[in-house]
């Protein structure tokens, strides 16, 4: 627990504490995987996939409840012109979201996927990082404990988006902030942006360093004067998830920022997680690599949403139905690989 009762040093705690993979329950899904009715290792990453969930549900795998958990934050750089959308347009898509209209509705209806979207406080912009902190500790912290709310409804999967006109800006902040570079390292076209667009995200983003680049050393810091509610959001629900034993899957860009704070503290705190697809935004691949991940897919999506992790999802949950249903080489009586 706390000891100084500053509001991160609870959060620093959890990290110090997270478990690590289950190992019966690999050992179990192992022994198992080799008596299916097929050769050894011909599911390819299906395989490996079932594994990963077995190890971090910690039993034998299974996908009843998955859940889709969208984040919606507003943030305070958006008066810089850093996107061709105006803020309002979150709020919109939100109410979009409710009626069933977005591309992320039309995929969990697909998938069979719960789907939740979280308002963080949208008509209260996080201020503009250019200029101020995004949030001062206490309310990151808090934002980072309601993301871990999440975790409530006992998912047994769980997938990560975010919606937030100037979004873009602010993962391209974070991710220089963690893992150094400028911002035209970072920034990308986000929602549409031509050249001139992007030059001017890349300034913002530079002007932010400049302001803030004494305080960077600590990721949580990181994490309050360059993010935003969405992005602390999302890092509290995935640190639920470790700790609950839930995997999750991260959508893109933006998303993975979130996931690159936790990171940036523990490289093992994204051992439960599966990177759902690389974003068509150029800084997300280069994100994935310094963290040395693999995406599931590449389908050149740069929606947000967690449309790319929900669709991440439907081949887990077909990794998994592969797993627990095919029959056995006994129970199928059919003959097995002759011995060499």
């Amino acid at each position: 627990m706390s000891t100084t009762g500053l509001p991160f040093d609870d959060i620093r705690d959890l990290v110090s504490r997270m478990p690590g993979p289950d190992g019966r329950a690999v050992h179990d899904k192992r022994h198992r995987e080799g008596d299916l009715t097929k050769p050894d290792g011909s599911l390819g990453r299906l395989e490996d996939l079932s594994e990963w969930v077995a190890a971090w549900q910690g039993r034998k795998p299974a996908i009843t409840r998955p859940l889709v958990a969208v984040f919606a934050g507003t943030h305070g750089v958006t008066k810089r012109g850093v996107s061709p959308f105006p803020s309002e347009v979150t709020q919109q898509m939100v109410a979009n979201f409710a009626a069933g209209g977005a591309a992320i509705n039309q995929i969990c209806a697909t998938y069979d996927l719960g789907l939740k979207v979280y308002d963080l406080a949208l008509d209260y912009p996080t201020a503009d990082i250019s200029e101020d902190a995004a949030m001062d500790e206490r309310t990151c912290a808090a934002t980072m404990a309601f993301g871990m709310e999440v975790l409530a409804g006992e998912p047994d999967l769980l997938c990560l988006g975010e919606m937030g006109i100037g979004n873009t800006t602010i993962g391209a902040a974070v991710f220089a902030g963690l893992f150094g570079g400028t911002g035209a390292d970072w920034v990308g076209p986000g929602t549409g942006h031509d050249a001139k667009g992007v030059a001017l995200k890349a300034q913002v983003v530079d002007e932010a360093l400049t302001l803030h680049g004494s305080h960077l050393k600590d990721p949580l810091e990181v994490l309050r004067r360059l993010g935003g509610r969405e992005i602390a959001a999302m890092a509290g629900a995935i640190l639920a998830g470790r700790m609950q034993r839930v995997p999750v899957i991260i959508d893109g860009y933006v998303a993975t920022a979130a996931a690159a704070v936790l990171f940036a503290m523990d490289p093992r705190a994204l051992d439960h997680c599966l990177f759902g697809h690389v974003s068509a935004e150029p800084g997300h691949i280069r994100a994935l690599e310094h963290m040395g991940k693999v995406p599931l897919l590449a389908l050149g999506m740069r929606l947000g949403e967690g449309t790319g992790a929900a669709l991440a999802a439907g081949i887990v949950k077909a990794a998994v139905s592969c797993h627990t249903g095919m029959a056995t080489f006994a129970e199928a009586a059919v003959s097995q690989r002759a011995p060499d």
